[in-house]
């Protein structure tokens, strides 16, 4: 039987789960309906959900129709929860958009449909509740075309409009060939030989499933949830219109991530779509960010908020010589196979690595390069020679191991395999081995754009069949599956081969507030507790300022900070408070500066040489960081520190608030080679360690952005605003107070249009005073829109939770302290 994975989307009480619990009764999964007021619904599992009724977290729950099995996602309809709904967004087939009859096209209507037009999802249309007072027909029919402006296609007129006898009454119109004929030549090379009695009925029915599976054109369907009327036409639609789902069972294993959530015995557990080929129970599988990023001389690497797409990688680093690698305390690191690295003048070391080697670096890292090369090592470096030999030199000891070809199944089976890549002719992934089942293994700036690949082994697996949970030993593609056993694993991950991009659709979160917690609340307990609930909800973003001993999270809007205090309150017995809601704002560069300190010069305590140049950027492209020097001059690994310190870094800006759209170029590198006193074990007083860039890298980036100076951008909503034509007059004053730019005015008979852009922090305030404006007839509706430069009054600053670089000598003192603990 086919498969279909249909999400059920709409604007906050048109009707959503009403719809779902309908097709489940007609279905025949469920005996009676679920009612969304006494909270019995199916897929509003939550008591939150059930006591508020709002869906919070998207639900899955299957169901067959003829020919059919369709995998059903609920997803919550209020605009604080968008993040749950970009999540599922990558992994439909099919969509169905509900639009309320009485109230029309809404603000969350609009991005929904904007979002699934970008996406090019099939989507139906169901316009919900034409038994209630006030339904319209015809004028939601040209309200959605001139609001959504999108080409749609209804399959039949409602009737009884307003009514509990409404129903609707199927039959292609006389405008349906029109909307066809735009997008199918053929069916317009008809139309224009035989004029509209050339195209009969099936060949429109055929071109109408064609386009709409392209996601050309939409079918519109009037009913209602409560009543059942207009159900079965759309039950009709979702069988004969929407694509099914497709993939290789036999390829390779490839999925993604769209939920998380905690099992009882608080293990977790993945909702994850299958792309291509079958996962397997006791599959050990590869799993974490599926995207690369660009790495080499003159590389670039991207990351950062306004990205709408995902970086030119987004994780990982793909070196000059075609390594992707992720570096850290403990792990390994894969240069390019067959490049000759040399390090560079000054800095006293001659490695030539030209088959490539194993070495252990002073923090206890191995960089690990091709085969066959011979490295002038100390105490604890392993150099395999040629010959398919592996030269342990541990005190004059030697040891042989397997051959170059051994030696490479062993680093495929633990993550590493060979592809083309940027800058070689062959590349080199590394991955990073988990010594459990998915033990994730910390990176600094996990969410800034840097890699994280690690395996775990697959537990259980369970599909959606019916209404219930199926256990099962596979799952082949097309499906959604619940995965155990992947302990690291989080939202957005791919399973296997990177796939479909994880790309960002909605804005981010522009809000924030600080978690109180109140009497008898332990800080640790209410930290771990957050932390859990950023792995179901990543844009969360918590921020720990271990210096006030303060906990902040990112927010939607004040309905999801209700949300959190009670999950705190229900699931974790913690009892917390907020303090007033402030918005996020970002700094951009507004020139160019530079800063550099050497190695063994002062006041650089660090036995390392880091220069950067700070340029601006386009708005919107983020964050790139690229080098201007050898990548063989230094080990890579300490590139790779430099790197993701300085993402880290850019987390803080000047007034405490996150860098983006700038590029970062490495101008300076230097280190110590590896050096100890003789017949005595490694010195890292001595010799440089991944610590020395890590802890000079802030230093030098803070400098350089102090020469390039910042400019603190906050959050702009787009307004539109629909009053009465003759109150435009006593608002537009309003709006200039409140720092909105009006840009466009236009009176339509007696209603007028206002649309302009507002900043965040003034939105609710408008919100508040729109009524008294207008007689209480006025509508708004907004959205963010972009960043804009702080104009009015001083620019605002955020609490530094790092080790404050603007201060060198605290800074210093900070880490010293923190060192030596």
């Amino acid at each position: 039987m086919h498969l279909l994975n249909l999400g059920i989307l709409a604007h906050v009480d048109a009707g959503k789960t009403s719809l779902t619990e309908r097709l489940l009764y007609t279905a025949g999964v469920t005996d009676e309906l679920g009612s969304v007021d006494e909270g019995s619904t199916r897929t509003d599992t939550l008591a939150l959900e059930r006591r508020r009724g709002i869906t919070i977290k998207s639900a899955v729950v299957s169901f067959p129709l003829r020919g059919v099995t369709v995998n059903l996602i609920d997803t919550p309809g209020h605009p604080d929860f968008i993040a749950e709904v970009e999540r599922v967004l990558g992994v439909l087939d099919g969509a169905v958009l509900v639009v309320s009859a009485v109230e029309g096209v809404q603000a969350q209507t609009r991005i929904l449909m904007r979002a699934l037009r970008r996406l090019r999802i099939p989507t139906l249309i169901f316009v919900n509740k034409i038994d209630r007072r006030g339904a319209r027909g015809e004028d939601v029919l040209r309200e959605m075309a001139r609001r959504l402006d999108v080409p749609l296609v209804p399959l039949g007129t409602p009737a009884g409009l307003g009514t509990r006898a409404a129903r609707f009454v199927p039959g292609l119109g006389p405008s349906v060939l029109d909307v066809l004929a735009h997008h199918d030549d053929d069916l317009l090379r008809a139309y224009v030989d035989g004029g509209a009695a050339g195209v009969c009925d099936d060949r429109l029915r055929t071109a109408l499933a064609a386009r709409t599976r392209q996601a050309l054109v939409h079918p519109v369907v009037f009913g209602s949830a409560i009543t059942g009327a207009g159900v079965d036409e759309l039950i009709t639609g979702i069988e004969r219109l929407l694509p099914r789902a497709d993939g290789d069972q036999d390829g390779p294993l490839s999925g993604t991530v769209f939920k998380v959530e905690r099992g009882p015995a608080g293990e977790k557990i993945a909702y994850a779509r299958i792309y291509s080929g079958t996962l397997r129970v006791r599959d050990r599988i590869p799993f974490g960010d599926g995207h690369e990023t660009l790495s080499g001389g003159g590389r670039e690497t991207f990351s950062g908020p306004g990205c709408e797409t995902p970086s030119e990688g987004g994780c990982g680093a793909l070196s000059e010589g075609g390594c992707e690698s992720a570096f850290g305390d403990g792990r390994e690191t894969l240069s390019g196979c067959g490049r000759k690295s040399l390090s560079g003048p000054g800095c006293g070391c001659e490695t030539p690595c030209e088959g490539g080697c194993e070495s252990s670096s002073g923090d206890g890292r191995e960089t690990l390069s091709g085969y066959g090369c011979e490295t002038p090592s100390g105490r604890g470096c392993e150099t395999p020679s040629g010959g398919g030999r592996d030269l342990l030199s541990r005190g004059g000891r030697e040891k042989r191991g397997a051959g170059r070809e051994d030696r490479g199944e062993r680093l495929r089976a633990r993550g590493f395999g060979r592809g083309d890549g940027g800058g070689g002719p062959k590349a080199c992934r590394s991955g990073q081995e988990d010594g459990g089942a998915g033990r994730r293994m910390r990176e600094p700036g996990r969410d800034k754009g840097e890699g994280r690949r690690q395996e775990g082994r697959v537990t259980a697996l369970a599909v959606f069949d019916v209404g219930t949970e199926l256990r099962q030993d596979g799952v082949g593609a097309g499906r959604i599956a619940k995965v155990w056993g992947l302990g690291g694993i989080r939202i957005g991950d791919a399973l296997g081969m990177p796939g479909r991009a994880c790309a960002h659709h909605f804005a981010p979160p522009t809000l924030e507030t600080v978690v109180v917690p109140g009497s008898g609340t332990d800080r640790r307990s209410l930290h771990l507790a957050l932390t859990q609930l950023a792995e179901q909800d990543p844009l969360i973003g918590v921020r720990h300022d271990e210096l006030r001993g303060e906990t902040s999270v990112s927010l939607y809007g004040e309905v999801q900070k209700e949300v959190v205090q009670a999950t705190l309150a229900e699931e974790f017995g913690l009892d917390v408070g907020f303090r007033e809601t402030t918005t996020l704002c970002v700094e951009r560069p507004v020139g160019t500066g530079s800063a550099v300190e050497f190695n063994k010069k002062d006041p650089n305590p660090f036995l390392a040489t880091v220069g950067l140049r700070v340029d601006p950027a386009p708005p919107g492209s983020g964050v790139r960081f690229r080098l201007e020097v050898e990548l063989g001059s230094m080990p890579y690994a300490f590139f790779k520190a430099v790197e993701d310190t300085v993402r880290e870094t850019l987390g803080q800006g000047l007034r405490g608030w996150q860098v983006t759209d700038c590029v970062i170029t490495m101008t300076h590198s230097g280190y110590s080679p590896r050096q100890s006193h003789a017949h005595q074990g490694f010195d890292k007083s001595m010799s440089s360690t991944g610590y020395d860039f890590r802890g000079l890298t802030p230093l030098v980036l803070i400098e350089a952005l102090r020469r390039a100076g910042t400019l603190v951008h906050e959050p702009m909503h787009r307004f539109r605003i629909e009053a009465p034509a003759d109150t435009l007059g006593a608002l537009l004053p309003v709006l200039v107070r409140l720092g909105a730019v009006p840009e466009s005015a236009d009176a339509q008979g007696p209603a007028g249009v206002l649309e302009g852009s507002v900043p965040v922090a003034r939105v609710h305030e408008l919100e508040q005073r729109l009524p008294g404006l207008t007689r209480g007839e006025g509508e708004m509706e907004t959205a963010f829109d972009r960043y804009a430069p702080v104009t009015r009054g001083p620019a605002p600053e955020r609490p530094r939770t790092d080790h404050n670089p603007l201060d060198r000598k605290e800074y210093l003192l900070n880490v010293t302290r923190r060192v030596g603990d």
